[in-house]
């Protein structure tokens, strides 16, 4: 303690996060190997031997799996590393020497919710760029390698974006896309102007002709600065520039399940033109945004739980984890499954399992300066 008083409360801070790397790591691998060991080996073991699927397939949808498995276990891997981590502390008596040198634990936790937000910025950086993409690229796999499936004849609720130089110019939806015979029905135009919205066209039906498409019985409405939707003109046929054929556009359409926050919010605010049924869509949203910060909230949680497990070895301290995260899944699930039938708002949905474990984390960590 005489050390903590000659270099001050920082090196603290870095004997607790040097504390927790450790059993983090550890929590990262253990939780990946559960989740894979549980479903991902045996699906992949399925593959080789029912289907004859080359090592090679089978280690790209392995690979291609993994950023999904590996985010749901950070959370689970900082609930791990702070409840072994503060019950060594407590077992060792440094946090009673600690609070008795008049640290309080609110201080104590500070590397503990520190460490957990950067985690929690790590998730949602890599949910929205590694993950969508991985999940299309293994969706992608197993649908025309894997399970050499064709090309469905009716592909619905098509969305695209043209994009260049990492600036939106239009958003494309398609309701009904027929590949096969070259047609499409009840399609939304939005086109861009520097972030903003400036002209609208719909049309009926698509046509796939010649090399190029044309929009049949259709409007072109303009969108002022104050927002105002103009119409400018009705037309009978008009091209439509798309430089990609119907089997294109096919395989550039993404599943909600496939886009990043960013590129969901785009799409709902789309199929609410349309009159779409949007809550299980906003919950998604949601979801992709609280989640994450389940590391801090479950940091915090086992922090205050290690505190009164004197004795809490790596196996128990796993086993409790399962446990913690078993019951925080269970309330998501319930909340999510409220939110999709609009029998709770979607954000409520969403983040209420963070709020209800925060609240019992906060509770035990007022416990823990008693």
């Amino acid at each position: 303690m005489a050390l903590v008083r000659r270099h001050g409360r920082g090196i603290l801070d870095r004997f607790i996060l040097k504390e927790m790397a450790g059993p983090f790591i550890f929590g990262v691998m253990s939780f990946t190997m559960v989740f894979v060991a549980g479903d991902l080996l045996f699906q992949i073991a399925s593959l080789i031997i029912e289907k004859g699927i080359s090592l090679g397939v089978v280690v790209r949808l392995f690979l291609y799996r993994l950023p999904e498995v590996i985010i749901l276990t950070l959370p689970m891997a900082c609930l791990l590393s702070s409840l072994l981590t503060f019950g060594k502390l407590s077992a060792n008596s440094e946090l009673v020497a600690l609070k008795a040198s008049g640290i309080a634990f609110q201080r104590i936790l500070r590397p503990v919710i520190w460490g957990a937000i950067i985690v929690g910025f790590a998730a949602l950086i890599l949910n929205e760029t590694v993950v969508p993409f991985s999940n299309r690229a293994a969706e992608n796999l197993m649908r025309y390698e894997v399970m050499r499936e064709k090309p469905s004849l009716l592909q619905e609720q098509v969305f695209l974006r043209d994009e260049s130089q990492g600036e939106l110019n239009r958003v494309i939806y398609i309701e009904k896309l027929q590949p096969r015979k070259g047609t499409m029905s009840n399609i939304l135009v939005q086109e861009f102007e520097k972030g903003k919205l400036r002209r609208i066209t719909v049309g009926k039906t698509g046509l796939w002709k010649d090399g190029k498409w044309w929009l049949n019985d259709g409007e072109v409405y303009q969108v002022g600065e104050t927002g105002k939707v103009e119409l400018l003109f009705h037309f009978d046929r008009q091209h439509f520039e798309l430089d990609l054929s119907p089997q294109q556009v096919e395989q550039a359409s993404r599943k909600p399940k496939e886009m990043s926050a960013t590129e969901l919010l785009v799409h709902i605010r789309l199929l609410k033109a349309q009159g779409a049924r949007l809550a299980p869509l906003w919950v998604m949203f949601h979801l992709k945004l609280a989640v994450p910060w389940a590391s801090v909230v479950l940091a915090i949680l086992g922090a205050s739980l290690g505190v009164r497990s004197h004795r809490t070895g790596s196996g128990v301290g796993f086993g409790l984890s399962v446990v913690i995260v078993f019951v925080y899944y269970v309330v998501m699930s319930f909340c999510k499954a409220l939110g999709e039938t609009e029998h709770m708002m979607p954000f409520i949905a969403a983040w209420l399992p963070n709020v209800l474990f925060l609240l019992v984390g906060s509770f035990f960590a007022r416990k823990a300066n008693d």
